[in-house]
């Protein structure tokens, strides 16, 4: 296993306590390989891997998983696909944190299991759903609390793996990016920030519109994540890669250059001396933006 580290600042507040786990998607639960996914083509392809980390980070005698599928469409079958694929490993005690509109953010109970849970995990669907929903609530509020000084597990997977991060994706097609305004970005939730993380990223072809995002702003890395593949974020900023597939990191340098600020919408723009690096599983690597963590 080897160790790439990019140059770094002293860090001016502390690193959170809490672990994040960002998966492209797609991730493997014990089956064969997931329609549409890429899996079958991942030659060093190893069941549950990521999920079954996800229980093995989890702390205490009896730890609470949390489930929070508010981004998808089918909320209660999404949830219940992981509430048995958490049982199968080990991990029998989950609740559902149904929540479908910002009323639902209001109930005591669900603070209350926010309060309790070892680990949250966000299933995937619709980002903006997610970010329209949680943005600015106590439940919110509450995680990045949490997250800053436990050592709660934040987990998230295609949808719920990009809205963790901040700038977020929330819109455009897999091939976009080649013409200024052809994605559009949001506030994500904000648990890493100058970081945004695209999913699905070799199968759906999403470089080109991770490096839109790069060209509006400079001081911020990209974080691509292929199908049943995840990063484990130690200390706000260490990247562990484990799952099947390669993880893409795109970063500026000091001469990156963009004239993406002087063209027209719907106009081609350039940007020049991008870092771009493939990290396959068992790779470590270090960010070069600063943790920005809830006080």
């Amino acid at each position: 296993m080897s160790t790439r580290k990019h140059n770094t600042h002293d860090q001016t507040c502390p690193p959170p306590k809490g672990l994040l786990i960002a998966v492209g998607g797609h991730e493997n639960k014990g089956e064969a390989a997931e329609r549409g996914s890429n899996q079958d083509r991942n030659n060093s392809f190893a069941p549950e891997t990521i999920l079954k980390r996800f229980c093995d980070e989890l702390q205490g005698d009896d730890p609470l998983i949390v489930i929070v599928p508010t981004a998808s469409g089918v909320p209660e079958e999404s949830a219940a696909d992981y509430q048995k694929v958490f049982a199968e490993l080990g991990r029998q005690r989950t609740e559902v944190l149904d929540i479908r509109n910002r009323a639902d953010t209001l109930r005591p109970e669900y603070l209350e299991l926010v309060e309790q849970a070892a680990g949250i995990w966000f299933t995937g669907g619709d980002q903006l759903r997610l970010t329209g929903i949680l943005g600015g609530t106590t439940i919110l509020r509450r995680l990045k609390e949490r997250y800053t000084h436990e050592r709660i597990v934040l987990g998230g997977t295609s949808a719920g793996a990009t809205a963790l991060s901040t700038p977020m994706i929330y819109e455009g097609t897999n091939n976009a990016g080649f013409r200024k305004g052809e994605i559009a970005i949001t506030t994500g939730l904000q648990f890493m920030r100058d970081v945004a993380i695209d999913t699905h990223f070799i199968a759906r072809g999403r470089i080109v519109r991770m490096a839109q995002i790069l060209a509006t702003n400079l001081s911020c890395v990209g974080i691509g994540l292929e199908e049943d593949t995840a990063v484990v974020v130690h200390d706000g900023r260490e990247l562990e890669v484990i799952g099947s597939g390669l993880v893409t990191i795109l970063e500026t340098r000091e001469d990156t250059s963009t004239n993406i600020y002087d063209v027209a919408p719907e106009t081609p723009f350039y940007i020049r001396c991008l870092q771009l690096h493939f990290l396959s599983p068992g790779e470590r690597y270090t960010l070069s933006v600063m943790p920005e963590l809830h006080r």
